[in-house]
């Protein structure tokens, strides 16, 4: 029997939809509109298609969206200059520059210059550091995503033996926190661990997050297990065009899985979503507001 496909599609605008619900209640009740401001530097095609679409998405929940393009040869002072600026501003609640940066700029630099009560791309230092700490942050959006993707197959992920293929800062690391905090228990590994098909075999979750083709094949899987795919990989498909391809042999794995995600259609739409509910959450905080029920 093939495995239940989670459909990213349909959970994220369940997601945004009640986003969207929480954004009039707190426009109505307190006179807030959560701002969410998206600093896009350069050209990068990808790039100015995820901002457009963030653009689109912040607006259609009724937030105050503010763009803002700067050439890739901008300076970092000035780039640190308006960071300054939408800090200091009270109509910005979020602030998101755009990754990856153009060569010449320090990315690091760039994030600790955010303030942590706006970062809702959930990467500053002070906002890594609460979350492994078990303290509330504001969380990276990717793997709040894809927690709410797994719980949409596993009412409670406690005790489930969870392995998590990738140990960046954006996905894996905030990952592994994020488990654990749900009480699973959680392995970390990656393109150089030793026997990974077996440690995968073991699991009841993976979360495939490491950034290669296809790696993750059928037998790698536990019969029934759910598949997190986190994966975007442009490859050459058999009409000379390039296709989008998950971390994992989706069609193999369909076959064994208890669950999977597809690629597209899963975990990308989940980003967007939890984007916006970063910015809620950072705009009620810094309102003094109690949390939002999303």
């Amino acid at each position: 029997m093939p495995a239940k496909i989670i459909d990213g599609k349909v959970i994220a605008a369940d997601l945004r939809a009640r986003v969207a619900d929480e954004v009039g209640r707190v426009k109505r009740d307190h006179g807030l509109t959560p701002g969410l401001a998206v600093v896009l530097v350069g050209n990068d095609p990808a790039s100015e298609v995820y901002v457009r679409n963030k653009a689109k998405q912040t607006e259609a929940a009724g937030m105050a969206s503010f763009e803002h393009k700067l050439p890739a040869d901008t300076p970092q002072k000035d780039l640190l200059a308006l960071i300054a600026k939408l800090n200091a501003d009270p109509a910005v609640h979020g602030i998101l520059v755009q990754l990856p940066l153009p060569k010449g700029l320090d990315t690091q630099t760039v994030i600790n210059a955010i303030d942590p009560a706006k970062d809702v791309d959930g990467l500053h230092p002070i906002n890594a550091g609460r979350l492994a700490n078990g303290l509330p942050a504001l969380t990276p959006c990717t793997p709040l995503g894809c927690i709410i993707l797994a719980k949409t197959v596993h009412a409670s992920l406690q005790g489930m033996n969870a392995v998590i293929i990738g140990r960046s800062n954006l996905v894996g690391r905030p990952l592994v926190q994020l488990l654990l905090n749900e009480n699973a228990t959680v392995t970390i590994a990656h393109s150089r661990t030793r026997d990974l098909a077996d440690i995968c075999k073991r699991a009841d979750l993976v979360l495939a997050a490491v950034g290669q083709p296809e790696m993750v094949k059928g037998n790698w899987i536990k019969p029934g297990a759910t598949v997190i795919d986190v994966g975007i990989n442009r490859i050459p498909g058999a009409d000379g065009k390039n296709k989008l391809v998950g971390d994992v042999a989706y069609q193999e794995v369909l076959g064994v899985a208890g669950a999977i995600t597809p690629v597209p259609g899963g975990v990308g739409q989940m980003t967007v979503a939890c984007l916006l509910v970063n910015t809620l959450r950072a705009a009620s905080a810094i309102k003094g507001l109690k949390p939002p029920s999303v």
